[in-house]
């Protein structure tokens, strides 16, 4: 029934004990498509009329006529210089915070550690950031680019010293001091340089701060538009309404953190201005939810590839803060917290085309990403938290059965993060009910009783066409590398997975529509990986990849969406 599924998690552990067993990634160079922007050459591909794709061993191919998902030269901007951008880094000490702390300890200031110690700023969110779509005229178009660019990275065998290494307890090297075990990077005396050491970096840490700052304004946002009555109305109190508070000053310390880490002003990028799908309170804590999810996954996906340490250190400890918000909106929300064992990794690409669809504008002196676009991949039938049976739908009553067999659309809003409407679930909404496993208030922990999903599921799917302007100002456009689609791929937890595209109709100019089944397959024992908030994308391939070469599948993906599985 699922055709080919590809299960790669246990070959990157399998890779450090078998020398000669080595991931698969993708080889060879797409054909070159036409002279982009700036004169760079860049690989694309080119589809021919008839190429309908069809999936792994099904019946369900392209249509004949069509000519599948088109690849126009990728738009690049080789002449970007970015305005002059400047913010207070002045250390300075709080006298009023410091006269407070003496009295209520009833000690001089100056025997107080570290209390004359001046302490550096925030840096200060946009005061004219607003809310709302973009209306204009993009006036710079296309990601960033310098140089001749290639289709795919070529494929290389494993480093022979990953190998060569004897994992048996016993130590394999002199120590250089008592209880430190030799080996480790950053281990050999050398100060730590905390700042950003390359494009790659700096482009990473510069996407990670257009997430921070979203963060920060979405919170605000919430505890603008939603009143204490509203929060109560989800069983929610003045206490919850602080800790989205509190949880709006964290992003605003990650910001200062990461405008630090690109090397203050001049490397760093002010807040923008952003355009919200959500009306209700429910609807903002599971698009909150999702958008948290990916900037935790964006970070684990390439803070293990940073050439500074010094700053993968240092992120690390604010990502782990950020995944906590995504459990906790989750639980405003009335999900289980956690429903997986691993929290997954995401190319900066993947982040940046999730991300760019909320970012209505941004100011004139705001630094630009190198990232890729990807079309938006729609999940015509997505699972919607605000149902009592997301499996079901809103027109189903009652809670018995598990199947969806049509593609109704019960989000509201636009983009990946689209949460579930609340005013399409109407009396099925799980807001409307106390029963336990069928309400979703705000709770520590929900055990729905109906799951979300479940495998098997029928999925049904469209996809844009890619050419679309998209982000700040409408300034990025959407492109794809890739063919036409044949497999849907499934990225969680430590797995990449594929299941056949099926049911394919393709047109002219690049969109098109299927359907796939979800997976039945497991991390380990007990574990579904299909669960939670997950990326999921349509492909050209289903060669394997793991966690750490994922961003290789980039050329091969044609389409990128957001799953809601639990």
């Amino acid at each position: 029934m699922y055709g080919r599924i590809t299960f790669v998690v246990g070959l990157a552990v399998a890779n450090a004990l078998i020398p000669d067993l080595h991931m698969r990634q993708a080889v060879g160079s797409p054909s070159p498509t036409s002279e982009p922007t700036g004169g760079s050459s860049l690989g694309g591909s080119s589809t021919g009329s008839g190429s309908g794709s069809s999936s792994g061993g099904s019946s369900g191919g392209g249509s004949p006529e069509a000519t599948g998902t088109t690849s126009a030269s990728l738009p690049i901007d080789t002449n970007f210089s970015p305005e002059p951008f400047s913010f207070n880094e002045a250390a300075t000490v709080n006298s009023e915070a410091l006269a407070s702390a003496a009295s209520i300890a009833g000690t001089p200031a100056t025997d107080i550690p570290g209390a004359t110690i001046p302490v550096q700023p925030l840096v200060s969110p946009n005061p004219e950031t607003t809310r709302g779509n973009f209306t204009g005229s993009a006036t710079v178009t296309g990601a960033i680019a310098k140089g001749a660019l290639n289709g795919t990275i070529s494929a290389l065998p494993p480093n022979p010293e990953a190998t060569v290494f004897k994992a048996n307890g016993i130590l394999q090297s002199n120590q250089t001091i008592p209880f430190q075990p030799a080996g480790g990077l950053g281990t050999n005396g050398t100060e730590p340089v905390y700042r950003v050491q390359s494009d790659f970096d700096y482009q990473s840490l510069l996407l990670g701060l257009y997430q921070e700052w979203i963060e920060l304004d979405l919170f605000k946002d919430i505890l603008n538009r939603f009143s204490e009555a509203d929060f109560a109305k989800l069983n929610l109190t003045a206490s919850d309404r602080f800790l989205v508070e509190f949880m709006a000053e964290q992003e605003n310390g990650h910001a200062t953190l990461v405008s630090n880490l690109l090397g203050g002003p001049g490397g760093s990028t002010p807040q923008c201005s952003y355009h919200y799908p959500y009306e209700t309170l429910d609807e903002a804590f599971d698009f909150a939810a999702k958008l948290t999810q990916w900037g935790e996954s964006g970070v684990w996906g390439f803070q293990a590839h940073l050439d500074s340490r010094e700053s993968a250190q240092l992120l690390d400890q604010s990502i782990a803060t950020e995944g906590r918000q995504s459990m906790i909106f989750r639980q405003l929300g009335g999900l289980f917290p956690m429903p997986v064992w691993f929290e997954t990794g995401i190319p900066q690409s993947w982040a940046w085309t999730y991300l760019a669809p909320y970012i209505a504008s941004c100011p004139s002196n705001a630094k630009r990403l190198a990232w890729q676009n990807f079309p938006e991949l729609h999940i015509l039938n997505q699972p919607s938290a605000a149902l009592v049976n997301a499996s079901q739908g809103a027109s189903a009553g009652g809670s018995a059965g598990n199947t969806t067999k049509t593609s109704s659309n019960e989000t509201v809003g636009w983009g990946p993060a689209a949460p579930g409407s609340e005013a399409a679930a109407g009396n099925a909404s799980c807001t409307l009910t106390n029963k336990t496993g069928d309400s979703c208030g705000g709770s520590i922990s929900q055990n729905h009783s109906i799951p979300l999903s479940f495998p098997g599921r029928q999925v049904f799917l469209s996809w844009d066409a890619p050419g679309k302007p998209v982000g700040p100002n409408n300034s990025y456009v959407t492109s794809t590398l890739a063919k036409d689609p044949k497999f849907v791929v499934w990225v969680s937890q430590l797995n990449v997975t594929y299941s056949p595209l099926e049911d394919i109709k393709l047109v002219p100019n690049g969109t098109g529509s299927g359907t796939t089944l979800q997976p039945d397959i497991s991390t380990f024992e007990g574990d579904p990986a299909i669960n939670g908030t997950m990326f999921i994308g349509l492909t050209d391939t289903d060669d394997p990849f793991s966690m750490f070469n994922l961003s290789s599948i980039n050329p091969h993906v044609v389409a990128l969406g957001l799953y809601q599985a639990g």
